[in-house]
Order: C-alpha cells, then structure tokens, then sequence
C-alpha cells in the first residue's frame, strides 16, 4: 500500500473537523479526551459502590448515565481548562446541551 501525498494525515483531518488552528491544538484536545477517560475509568466503580450497584444490571445502567456521564463532561470542561482548550470544550457542551433539549422545546406553529 502506498500513501497518498494529496490526501491529508488524520491529525490535519481532525483539525479540519474541529476547525482548529494547529496540530498542537489538535494534540492537547486528544490529550483532554484520554485524561478525562482515564479519570472516568478510574472513579466510574467507586461510584457505583458507593450507591450500592452491582455491575452489569438495568440499575448500573441508568446509575451510570445519571452520574458518571454528566461527570465526563464535568471533566472535559476541567481538564480543557487545565490544557488551555476550555473555548473548544465548552462551544462542544452548548451543542450536546442543544441537541437534549431540543426534542423537548415546543414546535413553533409558522402564523
């Protein structure tokens, strides 16, 4: 297999997608995403013990995305902050909290 010149490396495509300024900025952007992985799976059992919920049941489920899911995004906005991405998290949280609360906004009736 031989590399294509014209087409762009995946971190040049990821800053296209994201509409970044650099690859260093590309870079800490993966960094906040594996710090805030890497915290989730450290805290996610924790968590649960501490509600008393035995893994892998119907209870795991809903416990987890009531708690631990808003916490990655809690920790995305922290740890954004901490690599100086805080603007690229934050514009990223106000579209997830758009697309929730769409389906619940009434249709507007056109007069």
């Amino acid at each position: 297999m031989s590399n294509h010149p014209d087409k762009p490396g995946f971190l040049k495509r990821l800053q296209a997608k994201w509409k970044l300024d650099s690859l260093f900025q590309v870079v800490m952007v993966l960094i906040v995403f594996a710090c805030t992985g890497f915290t989730i799976l450290f805290i996610k059992n924790p968590i649960l013990d501490f509600f008393g919920v035995e893994k892998g049941g119907f209870i795991n489920t809903v416990v987890y995305l009531l708690l631990v899911l808003p916490l990655y995004q809690i920790f995305l906005l922290i740890y954004g902050f901490l690599f100086g991405q805080f603007r690229f998290f934050w514009e990223k949280e106000k579209q997830i909290i758009r697309r929730i609360v769409k389906p619940f906004k009434g249709k507007k009736s056109k007069s």
